[in-house]
């Protein structure tokens, strides 16, 4: 049966106006998004919707389940989870949308870091234009911070008013691990904040929805760049050229909320654009504004990582890392040197003996990283 495109409720075949949210619904003929217990052929296995997980401007998320074809590869393994990611059917003619969903499903491709959701397929079905990719289960760093607040604000004065330091870094190390990978292959993400940043139960980070990842913005116009206000840099606010640094000043604007318990910059009751041109033209406040506990050297940290000329910040993520590493007085550990290395060994290599050599040893790397990730939260929390 096709579901409503505006609330995605079941509709039955021929009414115009959905039963649940009286919205006039798309002629005969047009193509409709995805609901659970439709299942799709993949010919390696079925793909079996389930519920829906969420929405975004693009695309509707659902949890899905992969049965692998029984007498193939991988037919004796039990069903898998997935989440596969629905283009929404009034876009789908739309060739520069499509254009941002593929760009998303290439980036991943590209990509094999294990704070980095995984890619597994990309087709159309029945003018269905999915993307399967890994299934996080867990909950958003968005999440996690605003759990943080509440219990800040029940606590009273002298309570912290974020994520007490040591598992701000824990997260922030594996956000800026992805980081440094992905900008060794030449991608930038462009929307780097906490909703797209999910925190698996395991405490495992994996960086999401690469949808405007290598979008040129040359073509847009100023305060309406592609992104989202309360994280991007002032380059991108202005449709300027963009680097690493770009996505490197979005994930400091992270550390800050997470820490402070919000961003420099208050979201509440203020338009996107008004957020946008604090970012080109107003300085940040310091973090011991809100974070009295936080050591005064953070507050150069920030100015530096939070600097409007991006030749002013950090070079890269793990420059960026070992700075506030030490402002917070943790010590290194294996697998912050471990995500270092993977950074490193990122990028393919032309000799084919060499490059069997690099996937073994990215391979161990990704296995290390969530093996000492994993006993960290257990030493921790």
């Amino acid at each position: 049966m096709p579901v409503c495109p505006q609330c995605l409720a079941a509709v039955p075949d021929g009414v115009r106006v959905c039963p649940t949210c009286r919205a006039l619904q798309p002629p005969p003929g047009t193509p409709r998004t995805l609901g659970a217990g439709v299942t799709l052929d993949r010919g390696y296995g079925r793909l079996v919707v389930d519920s829906r997980l969420g929405e975004g401007g693009m695309g509707i998320v659902f949890r899905g389940w992969l049965f692998h074809a029984p007498g193939g590869p991988r037919g004796a393994e039990p069903p898998e989870l997935m989440a596969l990611k629905v283009l929404r059917p009034q876009l789908y003619g739309n060739d520069e949308v499509r254009g941002l969903f593929v760009n998303e499903a290439e980036a991943l491709k590209r990509l094999s870091h294990p704070n980095v959701v995984r890619f597994f397929d990309l087709f159309e079905s029945d003018h269905q234009l999915v993307l399967a990719m890994e299934y996080v289960d867990g909950d958003t760093l968005e999440a996690v911070i605003a759990r943080n607040v509440a219990r800040a604000r029940l606590a009273g004065a002298g309570a912290l008013p974020g994520l007490p330091f040591r598992r701000a870094w824990y997260y922030f190390q594996q956000l800026l691990g992805a980081l440094a990978s992905i900008h060794a292959l030449g991608i930038l993400h462009r929307d780097i904040k906490p909703s797209n940043v999910l925190i698996r139960r395991d405490g495992i980070v994996k960086l999401t929805d690469f949808g405007i990842a290598r979008l040129a913005v040359t073509g847009t116009t100023g305060m309406f760049a592609p992104g989202t206000g309360a994280y991007m840099a002032p380059e991108q606010v202005l449709a300027h050229p963009l680097d690493g640094r770009s996505d490197l000043y979005g994930a400091a604007i992270v550390l800050y909320e997470m820490l402070a318990g919000r961003t420099p910059f208050s979201v509440e009751d203020r338009s996107e654009f008004t957020i946008r041109q604090d970012q080109v033209l107003t300085p940040p406040p310091p973090i011991r504004t809100w974070l009295a506990q936080a050591p005064p050297v953070l507050d150069a940290l920030f100015a530096r990582a939070l600097a409007k000329d991006p030749s002013q910040r950090f070079a890269n993520a793990l420059e960026m890392g070992e700075a506030f590493r030490h402002a917070l007085g943790i010590p290194e550990s294996l697998e912050w040197r471990a995500l270092g290395d993977l950074a490193r060994d990122a990028a393919p290599v032309a000799r084919p003996d060499a490059e069997q050599a690099r996937v073994q040893r990215v391979a161990t790397l990704r296995q290390l990283v969530v093996s000492r990730v994993r006993t960290a939260r257990m030493n921790a929390f």
